[in-house]
């Protein structure tokens, strides 16, 4: 007796914009949709999703830190403003890459359907 997982199709290339990005269920209609989008398509909305995700923890990693305040390297200096900026920055980006919080997903999926309901009635 095989005790494997349970496979079903991937249209897309990442584990993070898959078809079963739903509640962990499949979602029919953005497999509908990315028949419709071109590869080109689909790989400018992942990466415009992942930016905006991006964007969106480099806000809140922000927030988080702005309070910080002491010795050490988010001590009170000068230059301390500029470097825990891109701190924050890589953090979010490298957040993003890894997977993110969902925010992503949600966009990739609109994005998608929205580019397919452009082909359709084009």
């Amino acid at each position: 007796m095989q005790t494997s997982a349970i496979n079903t199709p991937r249209v897309a290339n990442s584990s993070a914009f898959s078809v079963e990005s739903r509640n962990g269920r499949p979602d029919f209609d953005l497999a509908a949709a990315l028949q419709k989008v071109s590869p080109q398509q689909r790989a400018n909305a992942q990466k415009t999703a992942t930016d905006f995700e991006a964007m969106f923890l480099n806000s809140m990693f922000s927030q988080m830190t702005s309070g910080l305040k002491g010795e050490g390297p988010f001590g009170d200096t000068p230059g301390t403003g500029v470097w825990r900026s891109m701190l924050t920055e890589q953090y979010s980006n490298n957040f993003a890459k890894a997977g993110g919080v969902g925010v992503a997903t949600e966009v990739y999926r609109t994005l998608i359907m929205q580019q397919a309901k452009t082909i359709r009635t084009a």
